[in-house]
């Protein structure tokens, strides 16, 4: 049993290292391979008073620890793993990857079976909830600002407050505000979510972030109150939607605590 090998040089092509798999992923992939092997080591001793499918069952548990450790690849790697392991040690004839007992076979490829879909869920229960909390993490961060402007704090301290926001929610290498009008001739991320760049029908979920500075203009009630010029972190994959709406709404908090504030120039925050 083979397989798929991923080189580090294919790898660069496209993402960094650190960008592909996480520290803790490479940790999932390694506890993929060597979880079951040591899973089915560790059962030996019950080989002859366990049935085989009771046997396939406790192997299924460390498919679902792998999976919720890491991702789904880690996951279905589990599930291949713990297969292969169970024909190994559990069936006969032992120490060899050829079943010969028909009911031997079926609980192998059950566990195969079970072992890949339960990982799968797992791995999409462990998606949901990181998705739940970035939820709950975005909401904060809006409550927080609208709190500031709803207790009349200083203008200045809530368009800080929202810079330091946005280079935490999209992830910024820096950011500034500059009171004004936009010229256009720079990106600008849109009410939407989207960005547009002068000239260009610009694709942001294939292309990523434009290698410039981005503008986020703080509006409020049709009045442009300023902007955030944004230098993003050069990655191929671009903070999601929901991430980009809750800066447009930040940006709107600040010029809502502008609004009314006519101070000309550039405040470097």
């Amino acid at each position: 049993m083979t397989f798929p090998s991923l080189s580090t040089s294919s790898v660069r092509e496209t993402f960094t290292l650190h960008e592909t798999f996480s520290a803790r992923d490479v940790f999932a992939v390694l506890a993929g391979l060597v979880g079951p092997f040591l899973a089915a080591l560790a059962l030996l001793p019950l080989r002859a008073s366990v049935t085989h499918t009771n046997l396939a069952l406790l192997l299924v548990v460390v498919v679902v620890a792998v999976s919720a450790l890491g991702n789904r690849f880690a996951g279905a790697l589990a599930a291949l793993s713990a297969a292969a392991w169970f024909d190994f040690f559990h069936t006969e004839p032992y120490q060899s990857f050829h079943i010969q007992d028909r009911a031997d076979v079926e609980t192998a490829v059950l566990l195969l079976a079970v072992g890949l879909i339960v990982s799968q869920l797992a791995a999409r229960g462990r998606t949901l909830g990181r998705a739940a909390l970035a939820d709950a993490t975005h909401l904060e961060r809006l409550h927080g600002v609208t709190r500031l402007t709803r207790h009349g704090t200083d203008a200045d301290e809530v368009v800080q407050r929202v810079r330091q926001e946005l280079v935490d929610v999209l992830d910024l290498q820096a950011c500034r505000f500059v009171h004004g009008a936009s010229t256009g001739d720079s990106a600008r991320l849109e009410p939407d979510g989207s960005v547009t760049v002068p000239g260009w029908i610009w694709d942001l979920e294939r292309q990523g972030w434009p290698y410039e500075e981005i503008e986020l203009p703080a509006v409020v009630h049709g009045r442009s109150r300023g902007r955030y010029v944004m230098t993003p972190v050069p990655v191929p994959v671009p903070p999601p939607l929901e991430a980009r709406l809750v800066a447009v709404d930040l940006a709107v908090q600040a010029a809502a605590a502008l609004d009314g504030d006519p101070a000309p120039g550039a405040v470097q925050l």
